[in-house]
């Protein structure tokens, strides 16, 4: 490994909108085998409106891995192989939960790895019990009014509710 490199880190990276356990998963068994998980919260979304803000996903990251220093998180713009080079990480972390996540997955790993040769993505399935999970289908029970405490951490359903009732609030009633 060359002098730049950081020794033994991983980018997770990933639009965590919100962040679910299935995704705090991967990170803990992560860090099992990374000195350190750098949690790279993209501001790209292929097109869809985030429902957190930036700011929003990377607070609730931090809150939730607070007391674990060897997870730094940050958001990046752009290119993920252009990130990883302003790490000197070479190495990506992406989970997996189904045979399509794979495909998707396989197909992001090796146009990065066209684009910077040293680039290695490791694949990590999430555990059995969160492998339905998505942030869609949580933003999907939460929207509606449904409980989801086991499914994200605290953090995510008391933000999710505030942000909620600030939406609500800045419709005008024209009755």
């Amino acid at each position: 490994m060359a002098n730049n490199r950081v020794d033994n880190a991983v980018i997770y990276p990933g639009s965590f909108d919100p962040i679910t356990y299935g995704h705090i998963n991967i990170i803990e068994r992560a860090l099992k085998i990374f000195r350190k998980v750098i949690v790279a919260v993209s501001h790209n979304q292929s097109g869809k409106k985030p429902f957190f803000s930036i700011e929003e996903r990377v607070s609730i990251i931090k809150e939730i891995f607070r007391k674990e220093k060897r997870v730094v998180v940050e958001p990046f713009k752009g290119l993920l192989v252009d990130y990883i080079k302003s790490k000197s990480v070479d190495t990506v972390l992406r989970g997996l939960r189904t045979v399509a996540d794979f495909e998707f997955e396989l197909q992001m790993s090796l146009a990065n790895k066209k684009m910077s040769g040293n680039v290695e993505t490791v694949f990590m399935m999430t555990e059995g019990r969160y492998s339905f999970l998505s942030s869609s289908i949580i933003k999907e029970i939460l929207s509606l009014g449904g409980r989801a405490e086991e499914l994200v951490p605290d953090v995510v359903v008391r933000r999710f509710n505030e942000r909620l009732k600030e939406r609500k609030t800045d419709i005008v009633s024209w009755e």
